[in-house]
């Protein structure tokens, strides 16, 4: 059986990564309210079915991308359930066509490991590069459902504090798009 702890209102009393100790100082500096729970390892969206129910919100799917030279980042934040299709991102957009960043890039970039990619990391330096690209129908959400940066921790946020206060606290203006 997965395991989802009981639904919380402040940071973890210890953190597994800087990135993760990032993301709740950040919050806590910005008075931006979350729920968050603690969980068994979640690499897969079928994972946050218990996640959702929990703090009652649906998980966005985070993809951390790049194109064929490896110099061009995206973090392209879509609805649970949407399938991905590179073309239509690239098309999209207008693009150079776009694939799955490799592992050891995405950990060195958003200190991240995979199915832990999170629009946090943009608090990081070395994520000034990265194009944050959000899908209408996940920045039109009630709330932003996402990980901590860790594969264990999940969040509930409103997404109006995602788009207006985190990310312009990063200096990251996302693009919102229909893909």
């Amino acid at each position: 059986m997965f395991y989802v702890s009981e639904v919380y209102d402040n940071a973890p009393a210890e953190y597994q990564t800087s990135l993760q100790q990032k993301v709740y100082l950040a919050l806590d500096e910005l008075d931006i309210p979350y729920l968050r729970v603690s969980t068994d390892e979640a690499i897969t969206m079928d994972d946050c079915i218990l996640i959702n129910r929990a703090l009652d919100m649906k998980m966005v799917k985070t993809l951390f991308l790049c194109n064929r030279q490896k110099n061009t980042f995206y973090l392209y934040i879509t609805e649970g359930g949407k399938p991905f299709s590179s073309k239509d991102f690239s098309r999209r957009l207008n693009v150079s066509r776009v694939s799955f960043a490799p592992a050891q890039i995405m950990n060195d970039m958003l200190e991240t490991k995979i199915g832990a990619a999170t629009i946090f990391s943009a608090l990081l330096p070395q994520a000034a590069a990265v194009s944050i690209i959000i899908d209408k129908a996940a920045a039109d959400e009630t709330y932003y459902g996402c990980s901590d940066g860790t594969t264990t921790g999940y969040m509930k946020i409103k997404t109006d504090d995602i788009l207006h206060r985190f990310l312009p606290y990063t200096n990251h203006t996302p693009v919102i798009a229909e893909i």
